[in-house]
């Protein structure tokens, strides 16, 4: 039988997202619902193991559903990943009370909470999707990946003025060292005339092939979009090597994003998720959950174990693959 949740602490840990703030807010609001005290752990690991935990209140949580970043802060922490680090942490929960934890993060935040689970079982922990890659399983969407790509799609419009009127290829780079979801949406969304994804095998001649065809129809000018982990190399070697096979255009450039992705207000759909998230991460804590994602699949609250979340891949969508090659044509 699962124990009386009456103190849950939460904190974000590894790369910041759009809507994590929005998350807080939904778990501070749930737990003064449910006559809950509830703690905030600064700057994750880190500050579980510095003992820097303060009592949140509802005030705390107000004006912040729109600002990018954490209130929190985050970090990533070495010492977390030794035992000893794991025990300093531990000991910081116990001192202060605390019956579980909610996690938001990704893959390294759930690989340190399913680790210290091993250890000290005694204390639930769920897991909240916050990553703009969107690379967990068992989840639709993680929240700040909607916002990652508008951001990303809005670079891509200017980009595409300037490409259009100087007869231009451009190669546009965005995040994603093992995950090409936000690449493969913003080329959809923006139009772009290919891709490249670390989930795909592409080649320099496939590419050289893709360009020239949209040339053969009087296609003045191009915009590629790069996820930053592709497996043809850095943006800058592709951008040299088509230089050299490709000469219709008058300019190729190079543009990368960078963390633009990572900031700034998030999107009313990243708002809702992280919502959602939130508040059920509270409600299934209090039922005795632990061990566990909350995301969302088909529009449900769907748990995953931190295992699987951690080691299953999710497969990118083949046909939404298929027809961003044909849309580029």
């Amino acid at each position: 039988m699962s124990k009386e949740i009456k103190r849950i602490a939460v904190f974000t840990s590894g790369g910041d997202a759009p809507g994590m703030n929005a998350a807080i807010r939904a778990i501070v609001r749930n737990a003064f619902n449910n006559d809950l005290h509830i703690y905030g752990i600064m700057r994750g690991y880190e500050g579980m193991i510095d003992g820097n935990i303060r009592r949140l209140e509802t005030t705390d949580a107000s004006n912040i559903i729109h600002r990018g970043g954490t209130i929190l802060k985050t970090a990533r922490s070495m010492r977390f990943l030794t035992p000893e680090g794991r025990k300093l942490a531990y000991e910081t929960l116990i001192d202060n009370d605390i019956d579980g934890l909610i996690a938001i993060g990704g893959n390294g935040t759930f690989t340190g909470a399913s680790k210290f689970m091993e250890e000290y079982p005694d204390i639930p922990i769920l897991g909240i999707p916050g990553t703009i890659d969107n690379d967990l399983y068992g989840t639709d969407f993680t929240i700040g990946f909607d916002t990652a790509v508008n951001t990303a799609v809005q670079a891509v419009d200017k980009i595409r003025d300037t490409a259009d009127s100087h007869n231009r290829l451009f190669f546009v780079e965005v995040m994603g060292r093992h995950s090409g979801y936000i690449a493969l949406h913003t080329a959809i969304a923006g139009g772009a005339g290919g891709v490249l994804i670390p989930e795909e095998d592409s080649s320099l001649e496939d590419l050289v092939k893709l360009l020239k065809r949209g040339t053969k129809r009087s296609k003045l000018f191009s915009i590629v979009i790069v996820a930053e982990g592709n497996q043809m190399g850095t943006v800058y070697d592709i951008a040299q090597q088509i230089s050299e096979k490709i000469e219709v255009y008058d300019d190729i450039k190079v543009t990368v994003i960078g963390h633009l992705q990572r900031g700034g207000s998030p999107s009313a759909f990243d708002r809702v998720l992280a919502s959602i998230l939130g508040f059920s991460a509270v409600e299934a804590l209090m039922a005795g959950k632990t061990g566990m994602m909350v995301g969302i699949k088909n529009n449900s609250i769907h748990y995953t174990p931190f295992d699987d979340a951690i080691n299953k891949r999710k497969h990118m969508n083949k046909d939404l693959l298929r027809m961003s090659h044909i849309m580029a044509q």
